[in-house]
């Protein structure tokens, strides 16, 4: 995980087609996220934003996914928010 004042940038592993959506856990820096949309034509991306967003209890628009749009293994940018909190919140 990577922060600033203002910005998380977060290694995440995104297991699709899950029963539901879940946060199993973290490990060596590693978000480890269940979601239950199929990874066609975006559906688990989509639905790890909306996930992440309202678990976090921000707006979809302040999550980006900046790399491996169509991987498994993905690192997001969460606008306004730092690192400590947003361990707090996703992992609480």
């Amino acid at each position: 995980m990577n922060t600033s004042s203002h910005n998380t940038r977060l290694a995440i592993k995104v297991t699709p087609n899950a029963g539901r959506n879940e946060i199993v856990g973290l490990k060596e820096g590693l978000l480890y996220v269940k979601v239950a949309a199929p990874p066609a034509k975006g559906k688990a991306n989509k639905e790890l934003i909306d996930f992440l967003a309202d678990k976090l209890g921000i707006r979809k628009s302040l999550i980006l996914i900046v790399k491996g749009q169509t991987s498994r293994h993905k690192i997001i940018n969460i606008e306004g928010m730092g690192g400590d909190e947003v361990l707090k919140r996703l992992i609480a």
